[in-house]
């Protein structure tokens, strides 16, 4: 999905509520087709930078930028099926309901688009970085990229947290460095923090490559592609480094940071690094080699932390914590221990901000919004649903449900034909399933 300024995060996160709820808002007209068109002219003029020659694939392709509120899309070509009809240089019609509106690269009508939601950013780099990132993600399977998220619920802990935190203030030392030497140190440093994240967390490693591999990778190509000079690139990645310290949770958004940073830095150090990609090694593995760095010594970590905190931040988080466990006990409450609909996932699909995600330890994630499809129909939430992938379930709150109308607090469930939904295992629950047969 496409990197998110804090600009964006907002944007998408209210276009993600208005296309749910049916609720139209003049923020989000209906694409225009001449726009649309400045839009395909600036990402061909990426691609003919490009060449083709950083991944050796030329990036562009069909794309299709569509307004969340109403589902209208311009599309740079005609899609196999013909849904989409020529309106001057571009292709204009509207996406059915069964596909998922977001940043992302979708399968549509016979063909794999970049598909980007309307409006654009104003701001021109963050726009060419978006663009650029969406249309990586479309090749991405051809370069035989594994599209992976990673289960990333340590970086909403503590310590998770703020070893991350450590970890961007040292990139962005890096990234902003005089000289070589210091540079190096810099490096030495984040790759310290991070290790001992790995160290704390013994499953971070695998997990945190996984979705660097990624977003983390579309993003810095974003960065590489979308923006003309060093200068530029380099101003773009400690700008990732300092918003996504915002974002309500670094779970699924830490490697918009990570990645352009530790590409960058590749970049100066070894020329050649995206030919390991394949190899298995991680992102800091390619540094610290690339660099020439021995292994983190973690006897000096209260010293290096010192270089970076001056005990605010901990404090800061420590605060954040002692908040996120009274939420976390809240979201308990509602969604597992207090009467909940529950909701099996078989063929799943979700519309979600990635941004705000709730980790619910083991007993999955917490989508504040989301759009679920699945065989049993749709569910749309705008005051949280659990998702638990092992037990294959979905949960919503089942207090004050209307069983007529099948809405409750914060969600409405549109079911197809064949089922229905009845008493649940414990007393209060419900549950969806199949109709019996008559």
């Amino acid at each position: 999905m496409a990197s998110l300024s804090a600009w964006r995060l907002r944007r998408q996160l209210l276009a993600l509520s208005l296309a749910m709820f049916g609720v139209s808002s003049p923020a989000f007209g209906s694409v225009e087709p001449a726009s649309a068109h400045r839009m395909f002219q600036e990402a061909q003029a990426i691609c003919a930078r490009d060449a083709g020659a950083f991944w050796g694939r030329n990036l562009c392709g069909p794309m299709l930028l569509v307004d969340p509120a109403d589902r209208s899309a311009v599309a740079n070509r005609l899609d196999a099926q013909g849904t989409f009809k020529p309106s001057g240089q571009v292709f204009v019609g509207t996406l059915p309901q069964t596909v998922i509106l977001a940043n992302t690269a979708i399968e549509w009508s016979g063909i794999r688009w970049s598909e980007i939601l309307w409006p654009l950013p104003e701001d021109a780099d963050q726009r060419h970085v978006m663009l650029a990132h969406e249309m990586f993600h479309r090749i991405q399977p051809a370069l035989k990229m594994a599209l992976r998220e990673g289960d990333n619920r340590h970086l909403d802990t503590l310590q998770g947290r703020y070893l991350m935190q450590l970890e961007w203030r040292a990139l962005a030392a890096a990234l902003r460095a005089p000289d070589a030497a210091t540079r190096k140190t810099a490096i030495g440093d984040a790759l310290l923090f991070r290790r001992e994240r790995y160290r704390l967390f013994p499953m971070a490693a695998s997990n945190e490559n996984d979705l660097e591999s990624n977003e983390g990778i579309a993003e810095y190509t974003g960065v590489r592609l979308g923006l003309a000079t060093p200068q530029a690139r380099i101003r773009y990645a400690l700008h990732d480094l300092a918003v996504f310290v915002h974002a309500p949770t670094f779970v699924r958004s830490f490697a918009y940071a990570t990645g352009p940073a530790y590409g960058l830095l590749l970049d100066q150090t070894d020329s050649d690094w995206r030919r390991q990609l394949g190899s298995g090694q991680r992102l800091d593995q390619l540094l610290g080699n690339a660099a020439h760095l021995p292994s983190p010594a973690f006897a000096t970590l209260k010293a290096r932390e010192a270089v970076y905190d001056d005990g605010t931040l901990y404090a800061g988080e420590v605060q954040r914590d002692e908040a996120r466990r009274a939420h976390l006990a809240a979201l308990k409450a509602q969604l597992v221990d207090g009467p909940v609909l529950v909701l099996p996932l078989r063929h799943s699909s979700f519309q979600f901000n990635p941004q705000t995600l709730v980790p619910l330890g083991d007993l999955g994630i917490v989508y504040p919004t989301v759009r679920l499809d699945d065989d049993w129909g749709v569910l749309e939430v705008d005051a949280n649903a659990r998702i638990d992938q092992q037990a294959k379930i979905a949960t919503v709150s089942a207090a004050d449900i209307d069983s007529s109308k099948l809405h409750g607090r914060g969600w409405k469930l549109t079911l197809k034909p064949g089922w229905t939904v009845t008493p649940g295992t414990r007393k209060g629950d419900l549950a969806v399933k199949r109709s019996a047969s008559p």
